[in-house]
């Protein structure tokens, strides 16, 4: 079954504060002077050995993305030099979404400028952006067949309004090409730049996700080139527009029931919309430590909540991801 707090104790030693004085979670002491060594570091030290590393619970095990439909949603990605996120990412619905015929696409290249400590998209220095990609984005769509189309972006901090201007235009010219598909996007916060923010609202799709990740007293460790109030603010301004809001975050890296409940709270306060809930799955021994696996029931139970404390849209559950189900909330 999944570990308590008490069992993540030895990983997370002693409170620390925040720059608003809330409590903060630290990151493991290893010896390397980076967490992670770099991208290219590893997790495997004195304080997680692989004896240490939590069993995954049974209702994790999801199937291999090897059928015929997952074949060829790979072999028209690759054609067109697309990448998703499910793959970037491992997501654990592959499978299954590959399976629908859908997928999240991840425009602007598969490098982050960004190392948040729980992510498996490669970090670094990102490419040029494909001036072509918007056609070969449409071109997918169309041969796919999709009705519903989920973009979003590694981070790229790189430029001049982090790319909200090439979000826009997919948007833009989805509508324009293939006026019946409804399109959701998942954007980084932008650094909190409202004009940046303004040009994805005015592309008006149908959705705009923004997730907070994780709870607020890990904030600073997991996402150290974020923060949380930027988030909050983000999600702040586009629920104050006519484009639904939508938000996101993990759970299992060592947080309290109370960390939890808050984040439901905050976002709430800004008028969030629709919401997801997954369980944090260590992609690597790089990657910050599974602290506990919930069980279904306590999913469940957080859903509940959210619905209590007015979403309209609520996918709660271990494998769920910030755009699984997506058509299902129209």
């Amino acid at each position: 079954m999944s570990a308590g707090r008490n069992n993540s104790s030895f990983l997370y030693p002693s409170p620390l504060r925040g720059e608003g004085g809330e409590k903060i979670i630290p990151r493991p002491s290893i010896p390397s002077p980076r967490w992670r060594g770099g991208t290219k570091g590893t997790f495997m030290n004195e304080r997680q050995s692989a004896k240490q590393i939590l069993r995954k619970p049974p209702w994790l095990k999801v199937r291999p993305p090897y059928s015929h439909e997952c074949r060829s949603i790979r072999s028209t990605l690759a054609g067109l030099r697309l990448h998703t996120v499910c793959q970037e990412a491992a997501c654990p619905n592959m499978a299954e979404c590959f399976a629908w015929g859908t997928a999240t696409f991840l425009i602007m290249g598969n490098i982050c400028t960004r190392d948040c400590l729980y992510c498996n998209v490669e970090h670094g220095r990102p490419e040029a952006i494909d001036e072509n990609e918007v056609n070969n984005l449409i071109d997918a769509v169309r041969k796919m067949k999709l009705e519903y189309v989920v973009i979003t972006s590694v981070t790229r901090d790189d430029l001049p309004d982090g790319g909200a201007s090439i979000f826009a235009d997919c948007v833009g010219r989805l509508r324009e090409e293939i006026p019946s598909c409804k399109v959701e996007v998942l954007i980084p916060d932008y650094q909190g730049s409202q004009e940046a923010l303004e040009k994805v609202i005015a592309a008006r799709p149908d959705v705009i996700n923004h997730n907070m990740e994780v709870v607020k007293p890990m904030f600073a460790r997991l996402r150290p080139q974020g923060k949380y109030n930027v988030s909050l603010k983000v999600l702040k301004k586009i629920s104050s527009s006519s484009v639904i809001s939508k938000s996101g975050f993990m759970i299992g890296f060592g947080e309290s029931r109370e960390d939890i409940i808050r984040l439901i709270d905050d976002l709430a306060s800004v008028s969030c919309e629709r919401l997801t809930i997954g369980q944090y799955q260590q992609p690597t021994l790089k990657h910050w430590p599974v602290a506990k696996y919930y069980h279904p029931d306590e999913f469940a139970e957080f859903k509940k909540i959210a619905y209590q404390k007015g979403f309209q849209y609520v996918e709660a559950g271990p494998l769920v991801r910030s755009s699984y189900h997506a058509a299902m909330a129209r």
